[in-house]
């Protein structure tokens, strides 16, 4: 796959619903942006670095990730809950930033990089639609489920099966499931 390819993939990816807060940051766990990231490319990697003590006592980490091929690095301070570098930071804030600048330098290979610009979901999750695959699977789940084609189109705000965004496939399948059993 080339890089671009790699780029579409991950960036298309909704990951708010593994998004959590600590105290005003926003962050995507590390082992399901790990996990999320292997079960597209599983050849990819990671090398952390030496961390680097600064003259002010505080800590900065580095991180490279390679997908692909392209390797993209990443550097984060330590710090706490509020963006504020820690003076003197202990091994486990050292391990925490780690963490964290790993998933950040993810995102630059696309997974969660809205996240980081403030945004709820990824732009392309936004309008992209049901693939054709997709659309037909709801349809024989809604047959199934004998369930009410107007208030199951209206909860997921399209005119029809074919318009609804792709980003709903996987919440419509479970519900529909659920009541199939």
């Amino acid at each position: 796959m080339t890089s671009k390819s790699v780029w579409a993939t991950l960036s298309a990816i909704d990951c708010s619903a593994h998004i959590a807060k600590k105290g005003q940051l926003s962050y995507l766990s590390w082992a399901w942006a790990w996990q999320t990231l292997n079960e597209h490319y599983p050849e990819s990697t990671f090398e952390y670095f030496q961390p680097e003590s600064l003259p002010n006592d505080t800590v900065e980490v580095s991180v490279a990730v390679t997908v692909e091929g392209k390797r993209h690095s990443m550097w984060l301070p330590v710090m706490d809950n509020r963006n504020k570098s820690i003076v003197t930071p202990t091994s486990r804030d050292i391990s925490d930033a780690r963490i964290r600048c790993l998933v950040k330098c993810i995102a630059m290979h696309g997974l969660g990089l809205y996240i980081y610009a403030g945004e709820e979901m990824p732009e392309a999750s936004k309008t992209e639609v049901l693939t054709p695959a997709q659309a037909e699977d709801i349809k024989d789940l809604l047959e199934q489920a004998n369930g009410d084609v107007t208030k199951f189109l209206g909860f997921f705000k399209a005119s029809s099966v074919d318009e609804m965004l792709a980003i709903h496939y996987p919440k419509a399948v479970a519900a529909l499931k659920a009541k199939i059993k």
